[in-house]
């Protein structure tokens, strides 16, 4: 029984460091936002996995107006800091109500093509019970009402 209480403790804080950490490779690379991890718990649109694949949104307006609507929704979320604001990215988290798990939510404007990539992922976990992919479709149906 002491073993396992030690094993617990152990996961416990293991997954309590990870969720304030964040990740290193975040950010935009030559166009692309991070690769998706092994685990289900994300949704990209730069991915080719069938079940983690998004649509890009296109753009509502010039560079600053799209911005601008996305950030505005980004606001509307409870529990959500936008870490990074810069000209063609934004990297917000979102925290879950109850367990305060963090998810890294990222979005790249492609000013050549008018899109905005999106790229959603938990930081622990397996699963997320399909929430990142809940949140992209929220997020598109507020962007689309502009």
């Amino acid at each position: 029984m002491k073993i396992f209480s030690i094993i617990l403790i152990l996961i416990i804080s293991f997954m309590f460091i990870k969720n304030n950490i964040t990740p290193k490779n975040l950010g935009v690379g030559d166009g692309k936002l991070a690769k998706m991890p092994n685990t289900p718990n994300a949704v990209s649109s730069q991915t080719d996995i069938e079940d983690k694949k998004v649509e890009p949104l296109k753009f509502n307006g010039d560079l600053e107006e799209t911005k601008t609507k996305i950030v505005n929704i980004i606001n509307n979320y409870e529990g959500t800091k936008i870490i990074k604001n810069e000209k063609n990215y934004i990297h917000a988290v979102f925290t879950t109500g109850g367990m305060k798990y963090k998810d890294d939510v990222e979005f790249y404007f492609d000013e050549k093509n008018k899109i905005i990539h999106f790229r959603s992922a938990s930081r622990v976990g397996y699963s997320d019970m399909g929430l990142n992919k809940k949140r992209f479709d929220e997020i598109k149906n507020y962007y689309s009402q502009f």
